[in-house]
């Protein structure tokens, strides 16, 4: 057991010290904020002078548009002539004027002029202004409560009922949609990264004969289990960061990003996902360990390892049909499949559209397949990891492992 600690020690240094570990770690947080700050810089770019001017001119050549001058914090200054307006554009004391033609009854013709770059005119500054212009439309003609309805005419809020009656919770488009597709890649592209540092190791070990030196010290038991907890380890510090970065992201950003006030990450949620990261991680890296102690060299593991990488990723290349849906049948075999399980059962669990028993037998069949993988990458740890020359067909890997 003494020796087991030692090389979960060793490997967990040696990994968190890899230059590779601590980009990809790192990479993230900075890609989070690196977003962030370029959403910022456009947002200025586009409206440099919205945090210092909060005025509209207009000029009114239709008559009767002098009221309500203040909506949605914005202050209207209306100018006798196009030019009076033109001026105070250009002298910053307005971000825009407008012009209301004098057939405006009859064409409800609007000429728009702002000394700002836009791809097209900001759907609040179009509120702002239908707003106004409705105010002194409607003015004489209704009452206040009739008014305040016309200028907001529908609050709409719109629900999904499940097949008992009640709402669906995390109906959002960002919940449905995008909410899966990041968790499902985060989820495993960490663990191929943990369970491919391991691959590495072995390959590398067994390919420049180093692997000899160390068995002479330990046994192979004890060194893929110290490879093993040792690299999860590293890995789960490497999702946990990932996870931390991106809650902290969704609460200081959502200040500014308005759709993403509406997020939030349950705590249920992350210790699934940290549930299902150990569980994926120890699938993989026993297929890993078993695959690279077969091979002669690093390329020759490699193809082996196609085998499981491929329908690894099947639940991202389907990832529509999963979070548009969650509950068919496609979803539910993807969600049972040992080697898709992880990543499906969080895309499902983040629309919030999986049963209890559906999760319990997903996690099940994955602890099963774990085990029984683990128990079988062992004996072929032991049987091929000494054993060098010729590759061995399929046959002869069944019989070396029944006899092991």
């Amino acid at each position: 057991m003494k020796k087991a600690i030692l090389i979960i020690n060793h490997e967990l240094k040696q990994t968190l010290k890899r230059k590779s570990f601590i980009i990809m770690t790192a990479a993230l947080p900075l890609l989070l904020l690196l977003g962030y700050g370029i959403y910022e810089g456009v947002q200025h770019w586009y409206h440099p002078s919205d945090t210092d001017i909060n005025s509209i001119g207009y000029v009114d050549k239709a008559g009767g548009f002098d009221d309500y001058t203040t909506q949605l914090g914005i202050t209207f200054i209306q100018y006798s002539s196009e030019e009076e307006a033109k001026d105070a554009l250009l002298g910053r004391e307005v971000r825009e004027y407008f012009v209301i033609h004098a057939d405006y009854l009859s064409s409800g013709l609007i000429t728009r002029y702002t000394a700002d770059r836009e791809v097209e005119m900001p759907g609040e500054r179009w509120s702002q202004m239908r707003t106004f212009l409705l105010s002194n439309l409607i003015d004489e003609e209704v009452t206040p409560q009739i008014m305040e309805r016309a200028l907001t005419p529908m609050m709409l809020s719109s629900f999904q009922l499940d097949d008992a009656g009640e709402i669906v919770s995390g109906q959002d488009d960002v919940s449905k949609y995008l909410l899966p597709v990041i968790f499902g890649l985060l989820l495993i592209f960490a663990i191929f990264t943990s369970s491919g540092y391991l691959f590495q190791s072995v390959t590398e070990e067994k390919e420049n004969r180093m692997i000899e030196i160390i068995l002479s010290s330990v046994s192979t038991r004890q060194l893929l289990v110290g490879k093993v907890i040792g690299l999860g380890a590293a890995g789960i510090i490497q999702i946990v960061v990932w996870l931390a970065a991106i809650q902290i992201f969704t609460v200081v950003a959502s200040v500014n990003i308005p759709f993403l006030s509406g997020i939030s990450i349950p705590a249920s949620f992350l210790a699934w996902g940290v549930i299902y990261f150990v569980l994926g991680f120890l699938l993989f890296a026993a297929l890993y360990a078993g695959i690279g102690s077969i091979g002669s060299n690093a390329r020759e593991s490699q193809g082996w390892s196609m085998i499981f990488v491929l329908p690894a990723l099947v639940p991202l290349w389907f990832n529509y049909f999963i979070t548009s849906n969650p509950e068919g049948v496609f979803s539910k075999v993807l969600t049972f499949f040992p080697l898709t399980a992880p990543t499906t059962t969080m895309m499902r669990l983040a629309t919030d559209a999986i049963s209890a028993w559906e999760i319990a037998l997903s996690f099940t069949i994955l602890a099963g397949s774990v085990i029984l993988t683990l128990w079988i990458a062992a004996k072929t740890f032991r049987v091929f990891l000494l054993m060098y020359g010729k590759r061995p067909a399929i046959r002869d890997l069944v019989r070396y492992i029944r006899e092991a």
